[in-house]
C-alpha cells in the first residue's frame, strides 16, 4: 500500500520542511478568499508516477482542496499535457504547490529511467532491478517508481533478504565461512545471496550452496563463464555499472536479474508544473 503511515509521515516532514512557522507569501492571499483551479502540466515525455502521493500531499495540507489527475500511474506522457488539477483555496494551492511537484518530478523521473532500461532488454527473460542507493527516506516510494517504470525491487533494506558482499565476505575469511555464519542466523526459507569479484569466487559460492549470485564487475566473456560454472545450480545477477549501452550486449545470455543502481541515483526529475487557468 503505497499511502501508508510511513508515507504520510515523510510527506507531512516535507511540509514542515517547506511551510516552517507559516508560508508568509501566500498567506497575504487568505483575506482575499480565493478560489481557484490550477493544472498539472507534464512539460516532456514521462511514464507518470506519483499522482497517489501529490493528492496526499494537498489532503494532509488542507482537506477542502480537491486534487484530480486525468492519468493513472504508469501510463506514458507526451509533452505539454494537462494530467491533473487541483480546485480550492488559492492559497492552499500555492503553499502545497513545491512539495506536490517535487514528489511527483522525483518519481515520474525514476519510473521514467527505469522505462528505458527496461525496454532495452524487453525481447529478454531478465529482470531488470533496482538496489539500495535510493534517496534517504525515499526508499519505498523510490522502489515504488522502478515497478511502475517496469523494473523490479531487489531487497527493501536490510531486513529482508540476506546479501554477502565483499566487506562481509573479507570480514568471515571466505565465501564458505560467511554462508556458513550466515545460516545459523535467518529462516531456512530465506535465499542467500553472494557477491562475488572473480570466477574462483564463483565456483566457491557454488560449492557453498548460494541461492543466487551475482557477478559483480564482470566483462562479458568472464559473465559466459561463470554462467557455465553456475550452470543453473543458483540464479545469475550481473551488477557492477551497467549502463543503458551496455545492455544489448547481453541479451542471449543465461542471465536472471541485472541489477543496476543508476535507476534511481541517476534519475533527474521530470519538468512537471502546475499553472493557474485562466
Amino acid at each position: 500500500m503505497l499511502i501508508n503511515g510511513y508515507t504520510k509521515r515523510l510527506i507531512q516532514l516535507a511540509l514542515d520542511e517547506d511551510i516552517g512557522t507559516g508560508d508568509l507569501t501566500a498567506t497575504a492571499f487568505e483575506s482575499f478568499k480565493t478560489q481557484a483551479t490550477f493544472s498539472f502540466i507534464a512539460k516532456q515525455d514521462c511514464i507518470i508516477c506519483g499522482t497517489k502521493v501529490a493528492k496526499e500531499v494537498y489532503y494532509t495540507l488542507d482537506p477542502v482542496v480537491n486534487v484530480e489527475f486525468f492519468v493513472e500511474d504508469g501510463e506514458r506522457i507526451t509533452e505539454r499535457k494537462v494530467i491533473g488539477q487541483v480546485t480550492g483555496p488559492a492559497s492552499s494551492i500555492l503553499t502545497g504547490e513545491r512539495t506536490a511537484l517535487n514528489f511527483i518530478q522525483r518519481l515520474t523521473g525514476v519510473a521514467t529511467n527505469t522505462a528505458r532500461y527496461v525496454e532495452a532488454l524487453s525481447d529478454t527473460n531478465i529482470k531488470i532491478l533496482d538496489t539500495r542507493k535510493t534517496t534517504p527516506g525515499w526508499r519505498r516510494l523510490e522502489k515504488y517508481a522502478v515497478k511502475t517504470g517496469g523494473g523490479w525491487n531487489h531487497r527493501l533494506g536490510l531486513f529482508d533478504g540476506v546479501m554477502l558482499k565483499d566487506n562481509h565476505i573479507d570480514a568471515a575469511g571466505s565465501i564458505t565461512k560467511a554462508v556458513a555464519n550466515v545460516r545459523r542466523f535467518i529462516p531456512t526459507t530465506v535465499k542467500v545471496e553472494i557477491e562475488t569479484r572473480n570466477l574462483e569466487e564463483v565456483r566457491e559460492a557454488v560449492e557453498a550452496g548460494a541461492d543466487i549470485i551475482m557477478l559483480d564487475n564482470f566483462k562479458r566473456e568472464t559473465i559466459q563463464d561463470a554462467i557455465d560454472i553456475i550452470d543453473g545450480k543458483a540464479k545469475v545477477e550481473v551488477s557492477g555499472g551497467i549502463s543503458l549501452e551496455y545492455l544489448p550486449k547481453l541479451k542471449g545470455m543465461a542471465i536472471d536479474y541485472i541489477s543496476i543502481g543508476a535507476l534511481t541515483h541517476q534519475a533527474v526529475g521530470v519538468d512537471i508544473s502546475l499553472k493557474m487557468r485562466g
